[in-house]
């Protein structure tokens, strides 16, 4: 076993996974994984830079994390950074930062790196199981992007998009620095013209129609699972591998982009940094189950933060 940590720093969270690794065969046994939202994107899609105090709540979050994998003894670290780093004209500072905290330089990887951790976090432990056809096709909703990979054991295709729940809220939602609460349908129309051309993208180079199992990842989609299943609180192990109807998925997020936000505020599962940014994102998902055909989406809780802790215990092989 080799203990490892991967950090995920995305448009809107931050997380962790401190784990134990054997890339023989392929057990990883989880020591601690936690998630805090610090929006780093913020305005980024507007002003192209990372703002001072996004950058503050990231790098406070960072001093966390270095005193948990100090605490565990991690003894190799892998930092990925994603969409919002990888277009701020500042991420140098980021970068900086970074380093000084935590001793390593976050990788600012591409959007088909992205899409491949993505996908052997999602899928590593699905083999085997005779209840979910192959191909698959991974759908990582992020904040400022969507990840699309089809694949068997191994990726065929991948494609990463401008959309996210971040991106698509802060573009249309968002009037004089205050989030519409509830949208318009015009406002809610125009996220929608969004999210079909960038479907028309990633069909460019993922088949997406030719996917016979559809896994989705990330917190936009596990809070619709959540909901969806009427839990009272987020329980990872209730959400984990749920399967998930097309019909639940458009109900959801209808009801989302009808609430107010002290309504979505007060659902049992909704994380305090999910709740401006739930409406887009169950809209991504519903256009790609409409796109795609899928009755029904298989929730993993294991996504892009298991594929890199499995990349750093190889690393160390």
């Amino acid at each position: 076993m080799i203990r490892v940590a991967g950090i995920d720093c995305g448009t809107n969270s931050i997380r962790l996974l401190v784990a134990d690794c054997d890339p023989e065969t392929g057990e990883l046994i989880e020591l601690d994984r936690r998630m805090i939202v610090v929006r780093l994107g913020q305005g980024v899609d507007r002003t192209g830079r990372l703002a001072p105090e996004a950058l503050e709540r990231t790098f406070a979050a960072c001093r966390e994390y270095a005193a948990v994998i100090e605490e565990l003894g991690a003894e190799r670290i892998r930092f990925v950074a994603t969409s919002a780093s990888r277009d701020a004209e500042n991420r140098d500072e980021f970068v900086r930062g970074v380093v000084d905290i935590l001793g390593v330089e976050p990788e600012v990887i591409s959007g088909d790196q992205e899409a491949e951790f993505s996908f052997t976090g999602a899928t590593k432990e699905l083999t085997g199981r005779d209840d979910l056809a192959k191909p698959y096709l991974v759908v990582d909703i992020g904040g400022g992007s969507t990840e699309f990979v089809v694949g068997e054991e191994h990726v065929r295709a991948a494609r990463s998009v401008d959309v996210g729940c971040v991106r698509m809220t802060e573009r249309h939602l968002v009037v004089d620095g205050v989030v519409t609460d509830p949208p318009t349908g015009a406002q809610v129309a125009a996220i929608r013209a969004d999210i079909e051309a960038a479907l028309d993208l990633a069909a460019e180079t993922v088949p997406l129609g030719e996917a016979r199992t559809l896994v989705g990842l990330a917190g936009s989609v596990t809070t619709v699972a959540g909901i969806a299943l009427g839990l009272a609180e987020y329980d990872s192990t209730a959400i984990h591998h749920s399967r998930i109807s097309y019909e639940a998925v458009r109900e959801v997020s209808e009801r989302m982009l009808t609430l107010t936000h002290a309504e979505r505020a007060s659902i049992g599962v909704m994380h305090p940094g999910r709740v401006d940014v739930i409406g887009a994102g169950a809209l991504v998902l519903r256009a790609i189950m409409e796109r795609t055909g899928a009755k029904e989406v298989v929730v993993s809780e294991h996504d892009i933060l298991d594929g890199i802790a499995w990349s750093a215990a190889r690393a160390t092989a």
